[in-house]
């Protein structure tokens, strides 16, 4: 059975659901009963050697999960006498009889159908007099590996998420990515990694904090084998919305993946792997969601750990936890000297400068240009995503960069890159052509600067100077050009009579005292001497200034768009005279056809 054939049939379940389900709600029922049959399929031919071992262990009043597990094959085993064709045998008791052979399931396989909440469609079901009927349709469809490949069944599976998370779009956004973004972070991941698309019998780790329906774990995986067969990539992750999670689960388990490395939970309060390190991580965590449901435990971490837990570079304010995810991955980064790791993050634009120096935001940016992290950031076009138009940004962190890369940052504004959809969804109305992926990861890939010319203003006349401008759309940086320093500048006190008032004690003792009504601040680059910046700068404007440098901090920001700003001269003033009348002309001409 061809993929197109396979997803239409299982599709067609749909117009059996159509009037007593909502469109949005058909994946509750289509994705846990596609699992359940695949699943079926495959215990086939170890079903009586699994009940047969069960029953002896149990005899012998042993833990039989590990032979069981043995025996089946597989990552899981039932050990109910029940199958799906078993089921259909007895109509009248289909809702027990489909109870009681998901209890029979294997616990990490049972624990899907629970945060599907699978009794509870079947109760659903059963009450619109629809279980037999459903139940009926995939029991008559063979998903047996021999029949349908897990790659097979793995894309067919994938197409199905996809169009229930197009369909509920309002909230696709939180637990799914588009396909495009995807495939971007995946090529910009691996382009400089040879030894694990070349190398046979090469095993990495890939690690997703906010996994959502798996996707980014499986297009990882895809380009992985696509590109090195003989490579294998084991894939962790952790989920904290029981639906997402269930399916993640169920994606891993049809394609041969350990669902047991997939964790429930909130990434902050709840690590599932808190002693371990990955080769590779990706995610797209939510945009600009707060963090005050674990304020209490992540505040506990940054103040008694520090450095040696996840949070110790500073913290983020409370209603925007996008940095914390930051740290979390750079936490989960194998030392260099054991091989290092390389991770993509998708970010909004608030984590490239919100925050003043000294901040929680300027001290992780601070934290992670000082210590040479980060390898690029791309800009991605509007309108990308599917619960919001905002602008969005892909960061790779590595702390093995190659050579060439090391102390610099490469900016890439990718916001041109992008094609109308034929079909808007939610607020995704552009995407991502191959063309596009392909000269990004081109760019990236040889970490060049490089710019495009940028069309005439429809406005410009010849003498506009506006014809043969470029327009940047990459660019290389120090890190170092991040930084800068907050300088408090002070004046003098002084009293009714201009007299400079002095202190009194302390370490201002016979000094001027700082006039705190005249007191100012200056941002100056990290890369120039204080001294040079403040004769140049602020002593020309007032003599009596000085700098109080207790007071001085260092602070970093990546103003991403002001180093693609293109300078548009303004117009001929005699050309703006000229549009204004033939505008005037033309109100005056439309009067005076009123008028006759």
């Amino acid at each position: 059975m061809n993929q197109q054939a396979l997803s239409a049939f299982i599709w067609s379940v749909a117009d059996l659901l159509r009037g007593d389900y909502k469109q949005s709600e058909y994946g509750k029922i289509i994705l846990p009963f596609t699992l359940l049959r695949r699943m079926d399929c495959i215990l086939e031919k170890t079903k009586a050697a699994v009940l047969a071992e069960h029953q002896e262990k149990s005899n012998l009043d042993l833990n039989a999960a590990p032979f069981l597990l043995r025996q089946s094959g597989c990552g899981f085993y039932n050990i109910s006498p029940l199958d799906m064709k078993i089921l259909m045998g007895d109509q009248d008791h289909i809702k027990d009889n489909l109870f009681s052979y998901i209890q029979g399931f294997s616990a990490e396989t049972r624990d899907i159908f629970e945060r599907f909440e699978f009794h509870a469609q079947i109760d659903r079901l059963d009450k619109a007099k629809l279980l037999y009927q459903v139940t009926e349709r995939f029991a008559n469809i063979d998903l047996h590996p021999n029949k349908v490949s897990n790659d097979q069944m793995g894309l067919a599976f994938e197409e199905l998420i996809r169009k229930f998370a197009e369909i509920s779009n309002e909230t696709a956004g939180e637990h799914f990515t588009p396909r495009e973004v995807i495939d971007l972070m995946v090529n910009l991941l691996f382009i400089e990694d040879n030894d694990a698309l070349v190398k046979p019998g090469v095993i990495r780790t890939i690690y997703d904090p906010a996994a959502g329906t798996g996707g980014m774990l499986s297009i990882a995986d895809q380009y992985m084998t696509e590109h090195n067969p003989d490579a294998r990539l084991i894939m962790y992750g952790q989920e904290l919305n029981p639906e997402s999670y269930a399916i993640c689960k169920s994606d891993l388990l049809i394609k041969g993946q350990n669902v047991a490395n997939i964790a429930f939970g909130n990434t902050f309060s709840e690590d599932g792997y808190p002693h371990q390190k990955f080769d590779y991580m990706l995610s797209n965590p939510p945009f600009g969601v707060e963090w005050k449901k674990v304020e209490k435990e992540i505040r506990k971490e940054h103040e008694q750990q520090g450095f040696n837990g996840r949070f110790g570079p500073g913290l983020p304010r409370v209603s925007d936890g996008s940095l914390l995810f930051l740290l979390h991955l750079i936490s989960k980064m194998r030392p260099a000297n054991d091989g290092g790791s390389r991770f993509g993050i998708v970010l909004n634009g608030s984590p490239l400068f919100t925050g003043g120096a000294g901040s929680g935001e300027s001290e992780i940016r601070r934290y992670v240009l000082e210590n040479d992290l980060v390898e690029a950031i791309i800009g991605l076009p509007t309108d990308m995503f599917y619960n919001t138009g905002i602008s969005t940004y892909v960061w790779i962190l590595s702390n093995r960069k190659p050579e060439h890369r090391k102390g610099t940052v490469q900016l890439i504004d990718a916001s041109g890159f992008w094609q109308k959809m034929r079909k808007s969804l939610g607020s995704k109305r552009k995407e991502l052509s191959d063309d596009h992926i392909a000269e990004i990861t081109r760019l990236f890939g040889h970490n060049i600067e490089a710019s495009e010319a940028l069309p005439p203003s429809p406005r410009a006349g010849e003498g506009s100077g506006v014809r043969g401008r470029n327009k940047p759309i990459s660019r290389i940086f120090k890190n170092s050009d991040f930084g800068y320093r907050t300088i408090t500048v002070e004046r003098p006190l002084k009293d009714e009579n201009g007299k400079l008032i002095l202190g009194e004690k302390g370490k201002l003792k016979g000094k001027p005292q700082p006039d705190s009504s005249l007191r100012d601040t200056e941002n100056m680059p990290l890369s120039e001497d204080v001294e040079t910046y403040f004769k140049r700068e602020v002593l020309p404007h007032a003599l009596d200034a000085w700098i109080d440098h207790d007071k001085t901090k260092v602070g970093y920001e990546i103003p991403f768009n002001r180093h693609f700003y293109v300078f548009e001269p303004p117009r001929e003033l005699a050309e703006i005279d000229a549009d204004l009348k033939q505008c005037t002309d033309r109100i005056l001409s439309l009067i005076h056809e009123l008028s006759t």
